[in-house]
């Protein structure tokens, strides 16, 4: 099978997008099948990698909020490349141009592929909700995003089929009136992380600089400062907590929130922020140490490094809507009203008041069951080579 999938969203200076695309390359040649990927370059250039597959870069202009990152215009490059490479199956998952180029696609080798729209990402819950909450109510919002829906449902109309990326997106699309027609939850690389890899000793010098005794919680807050991740919330629900429970926060990452966060840490003593570590393994030991993953954003479709924490033996405190409390193992995690630092501060202090013994027994227990990206990935071919068969046969309309 060979898969080419559009994306806009793939940078090699990307965070997830571009680690879930290099992954999925990866497991699919291993597998027999063929993943290229085209995507907005500054200049025009052919990646292969050595165990299959490759990305095609397409000359594009770049975004203008973000120069790591391209954007589609030109349909005739993109266009020419699907004929060339004449797909079995083209994936696309950006809502703006890219999905009108896949769509209206009537090239010499459209007939044969089949097209899927890829959701990954919830715009609506991600800006709108977010720009608007102190606006207008949660419903509000949504009833006057309906033109998005709209919007959506046209060019969802020109493929073969819709697919999300876990259960917590096919239900907000489906609330929406879009159509979806299945939901293929993502996997994590689980043999990073694992439960065993806890240091006692690392914990009890993460605390310390958190200016704490090894007796307090440690947690943990993890991914890129973007105000949708909410850390700003999270910072102000960890400090509402210390008023009651002994209790410190390390954060680790980076991006247009920093500056945000680091004004919101003032006076708040046994919080530190640090940069994003790259040394995956050294990574995995910091995710064993701590207590407790704690997550401040609703809008996650999926939750990776909520997964990630599971596998690494970590409970979770998120929200209760989005993709980290579809995966939150119910024994050892606590959910909170999403969007509410009060609720969020609360929930610390019921995790703090728990039998840390047990709580920690039963999250070691889900470590072993989290989604493996192989898992996605083979389950996500035998949907696809489903729908080849019944667009040649000729059920799905060509």
């Amino acid at each position: 099978m060979r898969i080419v999938d559009v994306n806009e969203f793939y940078s090699p200076s990307g965070g997830g997008v571009r680690t879930y695309i290099d992954r999925k390359m990866g497991i699919m040649a291993e597998l027999g099948h063929e993943l290229i990927c085209i995507a907005p370059g500054r200049e025009d250039r052919v990646e292969e990698r050595p165990g299959g597959g490759m990305v095609h870069y397409v000359r594009s202009p770049g975004m203008p909020f973000d120069r790591n990152y391209g954007l589609f215009w030109d349909a005739a490059p993109v266009t020419a490349l699907l004929d060339r490479y004449r797909p079995d199956l083209v994936e696309c998952s950006s809502p703006w141009r890219p999905a009108w180029i896949v769509g209206q696609w009537d090239g010499d080798a459209v007939a044969r592929a089949t097209k899927v729209f890829f959701m990954h990402n919830d715009n609506v819950a991600a800006y709108a909700q977010r720009w608007l909450e102190g606006v207008a109510s949660h419903e509000r919002i949504e009833r006057g995003f309906a033109w998005y829906s709209r919007y959506m449902g046209r060019f969802l109309d020109r493929y073969d089929a819709v697919v999300t990326n876990g259960p917590a997106l096919e239900k907000r699309l489906r609330a929406r009136g879009l159509r979806i027609d299945a939901a293929m939850p993502l996997g994590i690389e689980r043999g990073h992380f694992s439960p065993t890899l806890r240091d006692e000793g690392l914990r009890a010098a993460l605390l310390e600089q958190c200016d704490l005794p090894p007796e307090a919680l440690l947690l943990l807050g993890l991914g890129r400062h973007h105000p949708e991740k909410r850390w700003p919330m999270v910072v102000e629900a960890v400090q509402r907590a210390g008023a009651s429970v002994p209790v410190g926060l390390i954060l680790i990452g980076t991006g247009m929130d920093s500056a945000r966060i680091e004004r919101r840490l003032r006076g708040g003593p046994h919080i530190r922020l640090f940069r994003p570590v790259y040394d995956r393994e050294r990574l995995a030991r910091i995710m064993a140490s701590a207590d407790a993953l704690v997550h401040g954003s609703e809008a996650e479709p999926f939750g990776l490094v909520a997964s990630e924490a599971m596998a690494a033996g970590l409970p979770l405190i998120v929200p209760d809507t989005g993709g980290c409390a579809e995966v939150a193992e119910p024994h050892s995690s606590e959910l909170y009203a999403a969007r509410d630092p009060g609720a969020l501060a609360a929930a610390i202090v019921r995790f703090a008041g728990r039998d840390r013994a047990m709580v920690r027994r039963a999250a070691v227990l889900a470590a072993g069951r989290v989604r493996t990206d192989r898992e996605h990935v083979e389950d996500l071919l035998g949907y696809y080579a489903r729908l080849i068969d019944a667009k040649r046969a000729g059920v799905i309309a060509a």
